[in-house]
């Protein structure tokens, strides 16, 4: 069986986990081994389901050669977790799989996921919000009205609404653009564009709409400083100051101007720890609940890196503030700590870009209800993080400014529907723009002197050039 590609769409962490499971079972070799002065037929040992599984794993486009042999193992816990295998007891759920001699086996149940029944509906077309009606919240109290006496008059202005013959009594609930308005707009428009570039016919598979804060993508879009991070209007939800002298620490490292006290042999990974330490206690990861089956979704275009790339910044645009700025702050140390030569070694044992991805992958992604392949998941998004990072997390300059003439060309619709007088006085019409400026009669350049009536003719010496 040939590992294929897993493209964007609905439930792509279950069919990944189909895929894999379908590619172990295809490839991992199965012969009898001795336990205990006893023979096991078609089994295999916990260091061989190691070693064919890595190696599947590294060469599945879907996941890459970043995948480690520690990722490996916890994802074989899983397996057993999860009766994709068993020991040759038939013993699965509570035990524990170690990197060692104990010998496993397939179970003859499938141990495939069903994938959760799709909803049968068409294209959805994220619908524009519509203010030229008022709305009614669920709070407000009806207005009373006094009862009138209907005369022939009154009655014909009822009925005629009614059936549609005054269409223009419409003018009278319009109004301009409001904050919320453009809020609205912003929000319909940006998923519209990220429905299209995941090419999904709905968003609702990997996204509730209902959950994207119209007001955080307008604050991530506007409210940034020169360097393009967010700047926060609630100070209460900034870094510490201590964690934010810290990551400048590693990342100016051997210069660390904010630090007063010295420095010792491994003072540089003490701190590391402190920060690996406060990111990990967060409750919920920077990319949120929420917009986990967003992101892996994107996962999907990683093989078409501008695509990805742009859906990723449209993505990143949904988070809460304080998320996109913590995330801004800690994908750039990683970058940056990364390619710092000056640095001491972090781990003994690990490269530190590989350090990088394992001490923050859930920190930024991961799901609510432990996904069996949220941590390989999460890994492949942040390395792609890691090296576009100054791309990703910057505001699509495209997107901004499509949304932007689309609302300066509705506040212009809306006030011609409103004031139509004095519209075609601001902004008149090429008709209307010739009774108001008549053009003046054109007056004829002066003919010259010696401008030829006649057509050209050969030119002839006269007497008075002669010599």
């Amino acid at each position: 069986m040939e590992p294929r590609l897993v493209g964007p769409g609905p439930y792509r962490a279950t069919r990944l986990w189909n895929e894999i499971i379908e590619l172990f079972r295809a490839g991992m070799p199965l012969r009898k081994h001795r336990c205990r002065f006893k023979s096991y037929e078609r089994c295999f040992k916990a260091s061989e389901a190691v070693e064919c599984l890595h190696e599947l794993l590294g060469s599945n486009q879907n996941f890459g050669p970043e995948v480690t042999r520690d990722q490996t193992v916890k994802l074989l816990k899983k397996f057993l977790k999860n009766h994709v295998i068993e020991d040759i007891k038939g013993r699965w759920g509570k035990e524990d799989f170690e990197d060692d001699g104990r010998l496993y086996r397939f179970p003859p149940s499938s141990p495939l996921k069903s994938y959760p029944k799709k909803p049968s509906c068409g294209k959805e077309v994220i619908k524009f919000p519509d203010w030229n009606e008022p709305r009614a919240g669920p709070s407000q109290e009806p207005i009373p009205v006094k009862s009138v006496a209907m005369n022939s008059e009154m009655w014909y202005k009822r009925h005629s609404i009614a059936i549609g013959e005054v269409p223009a009594c419409k003018l009278v609930f319009r109004r301009e653009l409001t904050q919320t308005n453009i809020e609205e707009i912003w929000k319909s428009m940006t998923l519209s564009r990220l429905q299209k570039v995941l090419g999904l016919d709905s968003l609702d598979e990997v996204l509730d709409t209902k959950l994207v804060n119209s007001k955080h993508i307008v604050q991530n879009v506007y409210n940034v400083n020169k360097q393009g991070i967010v700047t926060l209007e609630d100070k209460s939800k900034e870094l510490p100051h201590w964690i934010l002298s810290a990551m400048k620490c590693l990342v100016n490292w051997p210069s660390c101007s904010d630090l007063k006290q010295p420095t010792y042999s491994g003072f540089e990974r003490d701190v590391f720890k402190t920060i690996v330490d406060y990111f990990s206690q967060m409750k919920e990861p920077l990319l949120t609940f929420n917009f986990f089956d967003v992101f892996v979704s994107v996962l999907g275009l990683l093989q078409k890196p501008s695509k990805a790339v742009e859906a990723l910044q449209i993505s990143c645009l949904l988070l809460p503030p304080e998320n996109r700025k913590r995330l801004q702050l800690l994908v750039r140390m990683m970058a940056r700590i990364s390619l710092n030569q000056d640095l001491p070694r972090l781990s003994e044992s690990v490269r530190t870009r590989t350090l990088m991805v394992q001490a923050f992958s859930r920190c930024i992604l991961c799901s609510k209800d432990e996904i069996d392949l949220d941590e390989l998941l999460a890994a492949k998004l942040v390395s792609f993080l890691m090296d576009n990072y100054q791309e990703i997390l910057s505001v699509p300059s495209a997107l901004k400014s499509s949304i932007e003439d689309h609302v300066v060309h509705l506040q212009r619709v809306q006030f011609q529907k409103s004031y139509p007088e004095v519209y075609r006085v601001r902004f008149p019409s090429p008709e209307t723009e010739a009774m108001l400026f008549p053009e003046k009669t054109k007056q004829k350049p002066p003919i010259l002197m010696w401008a030829l009536k006649k057509p050209f003719q050969p030119f002839h010496r006269t007497r008075s050039f002669r010599m």
